[in-house]
């Protein structure tokens, strides 16, 4: 992957205004109806409960919302070739468009003839009710087909690419409008057509294909099942074949596990990226659409396309109740070092894995090479000390009462159940961050969810203290104990933790220590277990300050001031923070599954997410240091 993950994308983004790109297809406008959260009065009339609108919102949906895209995008030229009907959501849907900048001439007004397509959702506590669809049964009449045709074939001539959008059957995509479309393509060989239809995209040809695994697999004559993934392999093999079949590069997508591109015989597997946040995946098909195309129109390749619709569309996906887009100022924040997640199907499937002969230490990929250690930087927590083991139980209750707020004595199971599982995916997701930004993330969740008035709920740092008291009350405990010698440093200490740091400060090694801990907790829990003067001073921790990350912090610091490549430095840690903080500098990344109950053995659920960040080698403890110290070339 590494071609893929260093490929800089941003300088596209300056490019992008001067594309042209027409979009012809299924437009429509998504509706959203908060519906008041409080128990509904009953109707005089009928004695049934009354759904009162809150707050209503349009945006553009379907189509339009590739053209909310390409507009977000920066692209200057676009226009929209669709139908409108003469309901009032007609004018509505031809205003958003006015709004986004967007050529609207060739939007054909059908009257009666056609009724505008609306999604209408609506939300009460943050869940969505059943949808209500408008336009369902329209149906093409000759003057609509024989204007929309007029009406792309005009667009074409302007245009760098053209998006054809499918979304519904009832829509504009019929046989006989498609064998028309095929034509102007055949007419039109300079001209990129990107094709995003969810039933006929096996109809159009000399096309470039945008689409999803099972709809690949369907193409090719076979069915998937709904309800697994699809493998990394069966995805590469079906994007090769379409590409080869049609002659037309394959863009496929494949959801939180990124893309698959072939272009010929030629293959590129994007990964995901990590999503620490809720996830709304409604719109993101349209933003992978909308830049590729835009991509694509100032002369990309195929892959520097795919690496941009890639973070474009996990910015998408990060906007809740809403069919978000994605701007060049979001790309530029989250595409200068996206959080990808590697080997996904290895770190799901532990039969896959690949151990040293005679140790339980894992190796993922290949082994490192013409490697010279310097520098050793070391997570603490669940890494060298389990002084802190148990924080998921306190952090996972307080986070559900606060996002239950008033509801948490009266949410039923399946409220209960549903917020508990929310928190633990949430933890799961942060460990190794500093609590300060997780607490951030939990004011996120307690603010969507609902549950809470906007006056009820704290700030990130109220939301610590409650955390802090608790998780500290434990800590003391133990320290306590420590210092009254009624149970050592080796009885909260990972297996061999201590003989490592103590070998690699006798070889020479640099020891820094990075958490994402209050700094002062850090520096005392260190000094009570005995190791702090290892570390010289070199110790680091959370601040008050959230944007400062104590394990990016270190890992800049070390490499600036020494000058380091890669193979100078290692990091030794149990979370993805810092594996993945390492990976993306070229460092070492040797990643602890540590069981903090036994303190040592393996932790299955720890493994998944080290190898998932960038871990290179997993190891469960440091028993087998020997073997340890001589595949990173320290024996």
């Amino acid at each position: 992957m590494p071609e893929v993950t260093d490929i800089n994308v941003l300088p596209l983004l300056d490019r992008l205004p001067a594309c042209r790109v027409a979009v012809f297809g299924d437009f429509c406008v998504d509706a959203y109806w908060t519906i008041d959260a409080d128990e509904p009065p009953l109707s005089l009339e009928t004695g049934l409960p009354i759904r009162c609108v809150r707050s209503q919102r349009y945006t553009l949906g379907g189509a339009g919302n590739v053209v909310a895209n390409l507009c977000d995008l920066g692209v200057k030229s676009v226009q929209a070739i669709g139908v409108v009907g003469g309901d009032l959501f007609g004018p509505q849907l031809l205003k958003l468009l006015s709004e986004r900048g967007a050529d609207a001439t060739g939007m054909i007004r059908a009257g009666d003839a056609w009724q505008t397509t609306v999604y209408a959702k609506p939300y009460r506590a943050g869940v969505e009710d059943s949808r209500l669809d408008f336009g369902a049964f329209n149906t093409l009449t000759d003057d609509i087909t024989r204007g929309l045709i007029e009406a792309l074939q005009r667009a074409v001539q302007s245009a760098d690419v053209i998006i054809l959008n499918q979304q519904f059957t009832g829509g504009l995509s019929s046989s006989t409008l498609v064998a028309e479309i095929n034509h102007i393509i055949v007419a039109h060989p300079a001209k990129r057509f990107i094709v995003d239809s969810r039933h006929r995209a096996g109809e159009y040809q000399n096309a470039i294909l945008k689409l999803n695994a099972r709809e690949a697999a369907r193409l090719l004559g076979e069915s998937l099942p709904d309800d697994q993934d699809v493998p990394a392999n069966r995805a590469k093999e079906f994007a090769v074949a379409l590409s080869k079949k049609t002659g037309q590069p394959v863009f496929l997508t494949r959801g939180k596990h990124g893309m698959v591109v072939a272009d010929g015989a030629v293959m590129h597997e994007i990964p995901g990226i990590q999503i620490i946040e809720q996830i709304d995946e409604v719109g993101a098909g349209d933003t992978v659409v909308a830049t590729l195309a835009a991509a694509l129109g100032t002369g990309a390749s195929v892959l520097e396309a795919a690496v941009l619709a890639n973070i474009a569309a996990s910015i998408t996906v990060r906007k809740l109740q809403i069919t978000g887009t994605a701007t060049p100022e979001e790309i530029r924040v989250a595409g200068a070092s996206p959080d990808y997640v590697y080997e996904a199907e290895l770190a799901d499937d532990p039969r896959q894995a690949k151990y040293l002969p005679g140790t339980e230490i894992e190796v993922i990929g290949g082994l490192p090479g013409n490697l010279h250690i310097q520098h050793a930087i070391f997570d603490h927590d669940g890494t060298i000390s389990v002084l802190r083991e148990g924080w998921e139980q306190i952090m996972q209750p307080m986070m559900v009462r606060a996002i239950l707020g008033p509801k948490y004595e009266s949410a039923d199971s399946g409220l209960f159940a549903k917020v508990n599982e929310i928190a633990k995916d949430f933890i799961d997701k942060t460990t190794g961050i500093q609590t300060l930004a997780q607490m951030g993330g939990l004011v996120k969740l307690v603010r969507n969810l609902g549950y809470v008035p906007n006056d009820k709920i704290l700030d990130e740092h109220g939301y610590k203290k409650i955390y802090n008291d608790e998780l500290l009350k434990m800590v003391v405990t133990r320290i306590k104990k420590l210092q009254s010698g009624e149970l050592t440093s080796l009885d909260f200490q990972v297996k061999n933790a201590g003989n490592l740091l103590q070998t690699l400060h006798d070889r020479g090694v640099k020891l820094y220590l990075a958490s994402g801990t209050d700094v002062g907790d850090v520096i005392a829990e260190a000094t009570a277990m005995g190791y702090a003067h290892l570390f010289d001073g070199r110790i680091f921790g959370a601040t008050t300050d959230v944007k400062v990350e104590a394990k990016r912090m270190v890992l800049e610091r070390i490499m600036r001031e020494h000058d380091l490549k890669g193979h100078q430095f290692v990091t030794f840690g149990d979370g993805p923070v810092e594996m993945r903080e390492t990976r993306k500098r070229g460092g070492v990344c040797v990643g602890v599954a540590s069981d903090e109950i036994r303190r040592f053995g393996h932790n299955p659920a720890k493994r998944s997410r080290l190898i998932r960040a960038g871990a290179g080698l997993i190891v469960p403890d440091f028993s087998q240091l020997p073997a340890l110290l001589k595949v990173l070339q320290l024996a």
